[in-house]
This record gives C-alpha cells, sequence and structure tokens, in this order.
C-alpha cells in the first residue's frame, strides 16, 4: 500500500504498552509529562495552522518505539471522571514514522507521511465474505458479552480499513497483536489478521466455557451425591429408631463380621485395624473402597476350613487304578503319602512346629502321559478339593504372589485364589505346565514360586495383596512339565520329581480299551452295543498309525475312526453294530504313518547302505529314533576337515570330533582304512535337519556309522544304540534310557545296546518291554561293532562310499 507524499511534521506522544488504532476515541490524563508536553506542543502549533491540534499517538513497547503512529486529534481538554486533567484524542489514520526535528514545546517532534488505506470499490467477492465474517464472528462475540448496542454501530460500519481497526477495542487482544494490526498497512490484510484473532479468541472461549461447564456439573453431582447421601442416613436412622434397632453404619456391619467370622488371630488384628480405617474415611474416598474390597476377600477365604482325607488306602489305590492305567511310580507315591499322614494322624502329630504334612510333587513327562488328569485322580482318592492353576507363558510376578492393593484393580495372586475357590485349606492344587513360566521386566514367577512350594516356608507364606500369613503347609502341590531342565535349579530342588516316561503298547491298548473308546464313543452319539474295537485294530493305531509317549494321538485317531462309521451309517453305507478290525483302518482313516523299520523292504531301509547308523534320544515329546548318516568327501575336491550338519548343538559336535578322533587313533587295530580320514572330508548328518538336537548320548552311533562307512559292513537294521564315549573308547553312561528303551520298542527294533553303567536303569522298563528287547551292556567301542555291524559278505565292496 503506498503512503502519500506530504510530509507531517507532529509532536509525539507516547503510549506506554498501550496501542490506539484510527477511529477509536481515548481519553488520556494530563499529570503525565510526557502527555502533557505532546497537548501543549500540538495547542501551540494550532493557533498557527487552521484545525483541531495535533498529535502523533506511537506505542512504546518496553521503551521501544513503533515504527508506525496513529495522527490523533485533540477533541477535547478538560476534566476526567476522577477530576484529574485530561485530553479526549481521536484517531485519524496511520502514519509512518520518519526522521526527529524540532519544533515549540518540550515534545519531541518528527516527520511522518500518511498511509493510503482506501480499498477500491466495489468490494471483491472475496473482501466482501470475509467483511461478512468479520461482522458475524464480531457479532456473536458481543451478544455473549450482552452489548447488543455496539452490536449496531459494528453492523453499520462498511469500510473494510474502519472495520479492522475497530478489533482496538477489543480487551483480549495482547500489545502486540495491537501492534501488528497497527503496523499492516494493507486494510485487506488487516482485517483477515483482525478476523483470525478473533476467531482464535471465541475457540478459546469455547473450550474454557466447557470446562466450566463440566466443572459445574461435577460439583453439582458431588453436592446432589452428598444431599442425597445425607438423606439416606437420615431415612436409614429413622427405620432403624422405629425397628428399635441400635444406630450403625457399614463399618459396623463390617465390624460384625470380622467379630463373628473364624479367624486365626493375627488375621482378625489385622482385619480390624482395617476396620477401623474405614470407620474414619470418607464416602468419597477411594481408600473406602480399597478396604471393602481386601475385608470382602479376607472374610471369603476359608481359614479354619479343612476336608477330611480319606484314609481308606486301598480304596485310594483303587480309585487310582480306575482312572489311570500304569504309572506306577505316582500312584506308589500319592499311596505312601496316604500312609504315612494316617499314621501321623493316629499319632497325634498332625502339626509339627506350626507346618502340616503337605506334599510337592512334580510330574515330568511328555505330552499326552496324562499329567494332568492325574491331579484331579489324586484329589478324588484323597478326598479334598480340585483346583488347577495354568501357568503356561505367565511372566508377571504379581500373578503369583498378588498386587500392592493400592493399585487399580488389585487381585490376590493365583494361588491365594485357588484355595479360595477350593474352599479349604488342604486342597490338591495342579500347577500345570510350570515349565512354560516365563520372566521379563515385571519379574520372574519362577522365583516366586519358591517360597510357595517350599515346605519349610510356605506355613507363613505372604501375599502382596493380602499382607497377612497365609499356611500352604497342608496342600498337596502337583507341579507338570514337559522338560525338566527347563524348570529352574533352585524350584526344581524344592519338589520330589517324579518321571511319566510314556506308555508301552501294551499299556496303550488298555487305556484306548477302557478310558479313551468310552469317552470317545460317548462324544460321538453312538453306544458301546453300535460300534466296537478289537484289540488287533488298537494295536496297530498305536503303534503305526500314531508313534507318541503319550495317548493324546491315540485319541484323536479313535475319535476320526468312530466319526466315520458314524457319518457311513448316516449315509447308509454301513450296518451298526460294527466292530473295526485291523485290515479295516486303511479303508476308514487311511495308510498307517508309521512303518517299522524292519517291516520295510530291505533295500529301502536307511541302514542299506554303509554309514547310517540309528540311534535314541530323548525330546520333550518323550523317546524317539535318531539316524546318524556319514559320507566321505570326493579326495579330488580337497575339501579336507569334518562337517556336521542337522542342527546340531555343541555337545553333539563334541561328540563328532570325539568319534572321528578315536577312528584315527585306533582304526588300524579295527583293520580300517583310516588313511582315509586324513585326506579325505567327512560328512555326518542327521536327518530332519529342522529340529536342534544336543547331548552327547550319540557319541557310539556316530562311531558306529563312521565304522561302517569305511569298512563297508552294514549296520544290522534290528539294532538300536546310545552312549557317549570317549576318546579312549570307553562306552560312558547317558540319562532317559527308559524313555529311550520305550521308543525303539515303539519303533519295532529288537535289539538294544548301551552303557553297561547304565544297566541298574532296566529295573526301570517295564517288563513288557524288556521281554521284547535283547539288550546288551557293553563298556568299549570294540564291542558296539562287534554287535551292530553286519558280517562281511564276499561281494562286499571295498571302495568307500563317496558323498555327493
Amino acid at each position: 500500500m503506498a503512503s502519500t507524499s506530504t510530509p507531517l511534521t507532529l509532536p509525539v506522544l507516547p503510549l506506554d504498552d498501550e496501542v490506539v488504532l484510527p477511529g477509536m476515541v481515548v481519553p488520556l490524563d494530563l499529570s503525565d509529562s510526557e502527555v502533557r508536553a505532546a497537548v501543549e506542543a500540538a495547542e501551540a502549533a494550532a493557533r498557527t495552522t487552521p484545525g483541531k491540534p495535533r498529535v502523533l499517538l506511537v506505542p512504546r513497547i518496553d521503551g521501544t518505539y513503533a515504527g508506525t503512529g496513529v495522527l490523533g486529534t485533540v477533541e477535547q481538554v478538560g476534566r476526567l471522571a476522577d477530576g484529574d486533567p485530561g485530553a479526549l484524542i481521536r484517531g485519524r489514520g496511520r502514519v509512518r514514522i520518519g526522521a526527529g526535528t524540532t519544533g515549540p514545546g518540550a515534545a519531541l517532534w518528527v516527520e511522518g507521511t500518511r498511509v493510503d488505506e482506501s480499498v477500491p470499490e466495489p468490494l471483491p467477492g472475496q473482501v466482501a465474505e470475509l467483511v461478512k465474517e468479520y461482522k458475524a464472528l464480531a457479532t456473536a462475540w458481543l451478544r455473549k458479552r450482552g452489548a447488543w448496542q455496539v452490536v449496531d454501530r459494528v453492523q453499520a460500519i462498511d469500510d473494510v480499513s474502519a472495520l479492522a481497526d475497530n478489533s482496538g477495542y477489543s480487551p483480549f487482544l495482547t500489545t502486540d497483536q495491537k501492534v501488528e494490526l497497527l503496523e499492516t498497512a494493507d486494510p485487506v490484510a488487516r482485517l483477515k489478521l483482525a478476523t483470525q484473532q478473533l476467531r482464535d479468541h471465541l475457540a478459546e472461549q469455547d473450550v474454557a466455557e466447557s470446562i466450566a461447564k463440566d466443572v459445574q456439573e461435577g460439583v453439582d453431582k458431588q453436592q446432589r451425591e452428598f444431599l442425597l447421601r445425607r438423606q439416606l442416613e437420615a431415612v436409614r436412622k429413622e427405620l432403624r429408631e422405629l425397628n428399635g434397632e441400635q444406630e450403625g453404619e457399614e463399618s459396623d456391619d463390617y465390624r460384625a463380621r470380622v467379630e463373628a467370622a473364624d479367624l486365626p488371630e493375627k488375621v482378625r488384628e489385622a482385619a480390624l485395624k482395617e476396620v477401623d480405617k474405614l470407620e474414619r474415611s470418607s464416602d468419597q474416598s477411594p481408600e473406602g473402597s480399597w478396604i471393602r474390597t481386601w475385608l470382602d476377600t479376607v472374610l471369603e477365604m476359608p481359614w479354619n476350613e479343612r476336608t477330611e482325607d480319606a484314609y481308606d488306602i486301598q480304596g485310594a489305590q483303587a480309585v487310582l487304578d480306575a482312572e489311570h492305567s500304569g504309572l506306577q511310580d505316582v500312584k506308589e507315591r500319592i499311596t505312601e503319602y496316604l500312609a504315612v499322614r494316617k499314621r501321623r494322624t493316629d499319632r497325634g502329630l498332625g502339626v509339627v512346629g506350626g507346618r502340616r504334612g503337605g506334599a510337592v510333587l512334580a510330574l515330568v513327562g511328555p505330552p499326552g502321559v496324562g499329567k494332568t488328569s492325574l491331579g484331579e485322580s489324586v484329589a478324588h482318592a484323597m478326598g479334598r478339593k480340585f483346583v488347577r492353576v495354568a501357568l503356561g507363558g505367565v511372566r508377571d510376578e504379581a500373578e503369583i504372589r498378588g498386587h500392592r492393593r493400592t493399585y487399580v484393580g488389585a487381585l490376590p495372586g493365583r494361588i491365594v485364589r485357588a484355595v479360595k475357590e477350593a474352599g479349604s485349606m488342604n486342597p490338591v492344587v495342579l500347577l500345570d505346565e510350570i515349565d512354560k513360566v516365563g520372566s521379563d521386566f515385571r519379574g520372574d514367577p519362577a522365583a516366586a514360586l519358591l517360597e510357595v512350594l517350599d515346605p519349610a516356608q510356605n506355613h507363613t507364606f505372604r501375599d502382596h495383596y493380602l499382607e497377612v500369613e497365609l499356611d500352604l503347609s497342608d496342600v498337596v502341590f502337583l507341579a507338570t512339565a514337559n522338560v525338566l531342565e527347563a524348570i529352574p535349579e533352585a524350584l526344581a530342588d524344592r519338589m520330589e520329581i517324579v518321571r511319566l516316561d510314556g506308555y508301552t503298547e501294551d499299556e496303550k491298548v488298555v487305556i484306548a480299551r477302557d478310558h479313551l473308546l468310552p469317552r470317545q464313543l460317548e462324544r460321538a452319539g453312538l453306544d458301546k452295543d453300535e460300534v466296537a474295537i478289537d484289540e488287533g485294530a488298537l494295536r496297530k493305531l498305536a503303534g503305526e498309525y500314531t508313534r507318541e509317549a503319550g495317548v493324546r494321538t491315540l485319541e484323536r485317531s479313535i475319535a476320526r475312526l468312530l466319526r466315520k462309521v458314524a457319518a457311513q451309517h448316516e449315509l447308509g453305507e454301513r450296518e451298526l453294530p460294527f466292530t473295526v478290525r485291523d485290515e479295516d483302518l486303511r479303508s476308514l482313516i487311511g495308510r498307517p504313518h508309521h512303518v517299522p523299520e524292519s517291516a520295510q523292504d530291505p533295500a529301502e531301509r536307511r541302514t542299506s547302505v554303509p554309514g547310517v547308523a540309528t540311534g535314541l534320544a530323548v525330546t520333550g515329546a518323550g523317546g524317539d529314533v535318531l539316524y546318524v548318516e556319514a559320507s566321505l568327501a570326493d579326495p579330488e575336491t580337497g575339501a579336507a576337515g569334518l562337517t556336521l550338519t542337522g542342527q546340531l548343538g555343541d555337545v553333539m559336535k563334541e561328540s563328532a570330533q570325539i568319534a572321528l578322533s578315536f577312528l584315527r587313533s585306533r582304526g588300524a587295530e579295527l583293520e580300517l582304512p583310516v588313511g582315509d580320514l586324513k585326506d579325505r572330508g567327512v560328512h555326518i548328518h542327521f536327518p530332519a535337519g529342522a529340529v536342534p538336537k544336543d547331548g552327547p548320548s550319540a557319541g557310539v552311533t556316530m562311531t558306529t556309522a563312521l565304522a561302517s562307512l569305511l569298512s563297508g559292513r552294514l549296520v544290522r537294521t534290528d539294532v538300536a544304540m546310545t552312549g557317549e564315549v570317549s576318546l579312549t573308547g570307553r562306552v560312558l553312561p547317558i540319562g532317559g534310557v527308559k524313555q529311550k528303551l520305550l521308543a525303539a520298542h515303539r519303533a519295532g527294533v529288537t535289539t538294544v545296546i548301551i552303557p553297561k553303567r547304565n544297566e541298574p536303569d532296566l529295573d526301570d522298563v517295564p517288563a513288557e518291554v524288556l521281554d521284547k528287547l535283547d539288550v546288551h551292556a557293553v563298556t568299549d567301542v570294540r564291542q558296539v561293532l562287534e554287535l551292530a555291524l553286519a558280517p562281511a559278505t564276499a561281494d562286499a565292496t571295498p571302495e568307500v562310499p563317496v558323498a555327493a
């Protein structure tokens, strides 16, 4: 916007932290020396020129003058409302301030030029819309303040510049915002700025009004609640007086409940202290709700409730035998526990040193062997309540020990909740999947279980929520786990480990006949007289369709078989009753999935070529058969050294190095061509490469595979072996003998080689399995090779197999 060329010489009237815009009329106090000097200088200059005295109103912010001022005329000089001398000055237009100059009086004189603020007529469409928006916003704001007269004046302004400058009267604008309006010469830009400032203020005002409304509503609600509660108390008081009752409150009700409850002395004292706090707290206090919830939990706990144990030892044994086949170790341990409890009770030794005779057993075994269902059978046999606590995936320590009750949504731990759910202080608590407990930033739940499962400590167990002693010494804890190594050592040390190593084929047949088949017949909607499965079909299902340590997959196969028969009957394809025989299995549920190696064609067996041996291993799912393959690289490739594949752990890699070193140093004694081991690369592979493997017990298997490779003699198909090997050829003991022999039996192996020092472990193997296995206990690798390698044939190829 251009300025006019006519210069003006005006006395400066400074405004400290104030801004006057054109069109505004303001009274100024003449008692201020600078104001008086400027007015007097203007009056003196007006005597020589026509018109009213003129001054230049310039904002002075923090001692700094703005670059633009407002030409003002002194309309009147007189007295202000408070009696002090004053002058009424009207803003006329913007002036661009130039250099200082001289003039009459004590005022500061400057030169300036007027700013052209005209807008061409008619107004463009956008400007007209802007004018309309500003007037609407200003009207809305003025109506909220009740300034109806000012609304008409604002609506009557049509000039864009005057309309923008009218916002100078707005009390909500800061000094900096007014200075920005003053220095914006373009009227349209100034009106946009004024509109934005007014819009922002209205938005802030709406938010403030909304907050004030919410606060007022909250206050009104509290007042209403207070009045209603007072009225309710008055009504209750009148009713009590009408019924002749004594005056009391909710806290008195809790006090009566605590005093009437059968609580231990220390628990009673803690509860009464909380009742005292409840009486002192107000109804609106959050502490009151915490206390009430805590008292409810304490009063619901069965502090002195106990079920009487069933000391019919023979009856308990019969219950365990009826509900579970096999598992003699667990049954004997439960029978021993009941027998000891009976004798202690008969002699008055129920409580010794504050502790009762609980038990902590860990049932460790592969999936599907009945660990979880065994817990319920134990409770049934003992006549106790049963509660299951699932620990799989628990990562928060508070799940075991509870939350501090000051937290929102605080709860006692799972142990306390289990006792509360059981309704007695001596239930059977099954801690399911204790090896799946994890730990993270919220703590280690396994560490919190140390006190729970320690018979020397758990009679004074303290839950973070209850904060009173809870006696867990009479609880029978049964923990289940698939892998013992996954349980922290300190926790495993507090439990009595009972291993469930899986079922023999005969036991599976009995379980399927007595337990699984009746259950699945009911689920399939069939009657036992309609469908039957003979023992041969059950045996084939267990041996060739489901090779596992437990019976879970066997039960699924039986369910699938019964569903197929039911569907065929409904389709009119089969008449009932029907007996399933082994020859019917293939037509009903398809081909077998696990054919024993000995039943395959000799040319298709894995051990039909030199360099392949059969080993035995233990996994999380029980025992399993493991094949080891060895080959030598072509000497022309120059690839010397040992290559191991199949996701082997460090211990297994070391076993391979030991086997290779033994054959290099002692191979000549065994009449093996050990020269090939020096010049050619050796490759040992364990099939099922996606499954991680580790452990020392494959040492003799790898040694046998390498010896078979070098000698050209096949490893017998019916032989499986396990054992650790030393550099001198000694066969050292290993673990898991029972699980490995059960796996060999399931796989159709008839001859098993184990270390001599593991011979006592054969006592744990079922007699029916030992009867079908030819077990050889050896001390030296030479004995292994004599038993495992087939005799050399006349047409045996002397050339050693080469890796592809």
